[in-house]
């Protein structure tokens, strides 16, 4: 790796393409590069989340999803590649239930906020959410792994239970939606 960026800037961009693992070259505002984008955003997400005092298994849990969303940035930058499995997601299910199991049932629909690490949580949760939305629709044009889709899907559900857990974590309510009634 310490030979691989031995420069940052190559120019190659400045006609507003970039180029895939593969050597191909697509636009900046193709499909493929916006989902791509969308997976940086939401991993950047996670690394301010991370910067937050968390329970450790949490961070444990946090840390490798970053390492996953890498592989799945890995797969879009080398069209026909997978490396996200059926048993990645199937761990995120298994965490999704343990951590779910730990919280009280929801009666109410919640709104994103309470603790300031919940609140990240949930930025994360929509650029979850975006990020899924731009590979669904990258999957109508080109070949994209089904266990990828599944992945961010189980991965939204598992960051909102995650913003229930970290606020329990500090002490501080969930905020309940309040449905206004008509005077």
């Amino acid at each position: 790796m310490a030979n691989r960026l031995t420069r940052i800037y190559t120019r190659t961009g400045d006609d507003g393409t970039t180029g895939l693992a593969d050597g191909s070259r697509l636009a900046k505002d193709h499909t493929r590069i916006e989902a791509m984008g969308d997976l940086d955003e939401l991993n950047c997400a996670l690394g301010l989340l991370l910067s937050e005092p968390l329970p450790p298994r949490t961070r444990e849990q946090l840390t490798l999803i970053q390492h996953r969303l890498f592989d799945l940035g890995g797969e879009l930058a080398i069209p026909g590649c997978a490396s996200v499995t059926a048993q990645h997601v199937s761990e995120l299910e298994q965490w999704l239930d343990v951590e779910n199991d730990t919280l009280p049932s929801l009666k109410e629909f919640i709104l994103p906020g309470g603790s300031r690490s919940a609140s990240l949580c949930h930025v994360a949760r929509t650029v979850c959410r975006r990020a899924e939305r731009r590979l669904v629709t990258l999957a109508q044009t080109e070949s994209v792994s089904p266990h990828s889709r599944r992945y961010l899907n189980r991965l939204s559900d598992l960051l909102f239970v995650l913003c229930r857990v970290l606020n329990r974590h500090h002490g501080v309510d969930d905020v309940y939606w309040i449905k206004q009634t008509s005077a």
